[in-house]
């Protein structure tokens, strides 16, 4: 019998710091920019960053879950409460990322314009599926990112919780290079 996992492997941490810091980063772009007037010099480009990192995201997120499906992952720790807690927040995280990723998909080609990825390629839009398609998406990429972030603040807390109170290994399996 192999023995148990002991660690998330060094892709599956690298993915999920990156993961983590693009989030934060496209959120508070995200908020600084919508509140940008037409004649700022910031009015085009901030939008265009924040497409070119969501698709970057968008990848690195497909590359996630696949790799979370392929390789071997250390057991959650905690009350079976915790343990089924930590299952749901988790997919709900990932749930929220492709729902997030679908609604800035049709913000950005509502008008039929693709979506420059750095002006390495170009995402093609398929224009509008309803009446004002925009300002709905708008509304809902808003409330599902709000939605992704204070889940990923409760995240972050359950895991400090299983480290400072639990003294437990949750932490340190996303932390050390090695197990102690």
């Amino acid at each position: 019998m192999p023995e148990a996992v002991k660690q998330y492997n060094r892709t599956a941490k690298l993915l999920h710091w990156a993961s983590a810091l693009l989030i934060i980063a496209l959120f508070a772009l995200g908020l600084w920019m919508v509140d940008l007037t037409y004649y700022s010099e910031w009015y085009n480009l901030a939008p265009y960053w924040h497409k070119s990192i969501g698709l970057c995201l968008f990848a690195l997120t497909l590359f996630r879950i696949i790799w979370k499906q392929l390789t071997a992952a250390p057991d959650i720790e905690g009350e079976k409460w915790e343990v089924q807690g930590a299952k749901i927040a988790h997919f709900s995280l990932y749930l929220l990322l492709l729902c997030i990723f679908i609604s800035g998909y049709m913000i950005s080609t509502a008008d039929g314009r693709s979506i420059e990825l750095f002006n390495w390629l170009s995402v093609p839009g398929f224009g509008s599926f309803f009446e004002n398609q925009e300002d709905i998406a708008g509304v809902i990429h808003y409330y599902l990112a709000v939605t992704l972030i204070t889940l990923a603040v409760v995240h972050a807390l359950a895991a400090l919780k299983h480290h400072f109170i639990n003294k437990d290994s949750t932490l340190n399996k996303m932390l050390r290079i090695k197990q102690q």
